[in-house]
């Protein structure tokens, strides 16, 4: 492997790391996976109650639109809530160093000294960045605390993020209905779009965690399944009460 390549692979970790913690990787995958999976639940429960296909797009569409905001606010509320609570942590850390810097000084040492640093290099190293606060705080917050200030997330980006991918996704169970299609026909197109949909967003995820593609897709696949089984037995039944 080459210098270059290495380099190259170096960055490409610390993106991924990067945007897990701004919570965009979460928003995307969870976006997109509730687009397919409850919107598909949706339009095979109202077709298998009986409903026409005017009404089961009607449904679908609805669903959609309503998940993909509530998707979209709840991402806002929680990356907002974190990156409010890490920036007060980082609030009062900046208060400690003015007033006890040499207690925080002695902690970063000791932090290097556990990463297997030699004692005076550890204690030397520590003593230079606090020096100075910017690089101190920055410092001391990353390896002590476990807080990247520069990676603590947008609101706005992982809101955008759910609201567009849950869109996508319910693309999926929605097409058929789109197209002109309903009943048996339309339901078991939705579940075939909707499980291939399924298989790349677990393939996909699995592989950038590192884990088995196969496992991953197959997954997802068997969450599609038994949301499929559930709904549209939940949906016949309804509809056989009220013929």
């Amino acid at each position: 492997m080459t210098q270059k390549t290495k380099e190259t692979t170096t960055e490409l970790l610390a993106k991924r790391a990067a945007q897990v913690q701004r919570g965009g990787a979460r928003a995307a995958v969870l976006g997109v996976n509730d687009g397919l999976v409850s919107v598909l639940c949706i339009v095979i429960g109202v077709a298998a109650a009986g409903a026409d296909a005017r009404a089961v797009l009607i449904a679908g569409f609805a669903g959609a639109l309503a998940g993909a905001i509530s998707m979209a606010a709840g991402e806002w509320i929680s990356v907002k809530a974190q990156v409010e609570l890490f920036e007060g942590v980082l609030s009062d850390l900046r208060k400690v160093v003015k007033n006890d810097r040499e207690l925080l000084t002695d902690n970063l040492a000791k932090n290097f000294e556990d990463h297997a640093v030699e004692k005076q290099t550890a204690t030397r190293a520590a003593h230079d960045v606090a020096q100075h606060d910017k690089e101190f705080i920055s410092m001391y917050s990353s390896q002590v605390i476990g807080i990247n200030e520069d990676e603590l997330g947008s609101p706005w980006v992982a809101a955008g993020s759910s609201f567009l991918l849950f869109a996508l996704g319910s693309i999926a169970p929605l097409l058929p209905w789109i197209i002109g299609m309903h009943g048996t026909e339309g339901i078991t197109l939705a579940i075939t779009l909707t499980g291939l949909g399924s298989l790349f967003v677990g393939g996909y995820t699995a592989r950038s965690s590192g884990k088995s593609v196969i496992y991953g897709a197959l997954r997802q696949l068997l969450i599609v399944v038994f949301a499929s089984v559930v709904t549209y037995g939940i949906g016949y039944l309804f509809g056989v009460s009220t013929a």
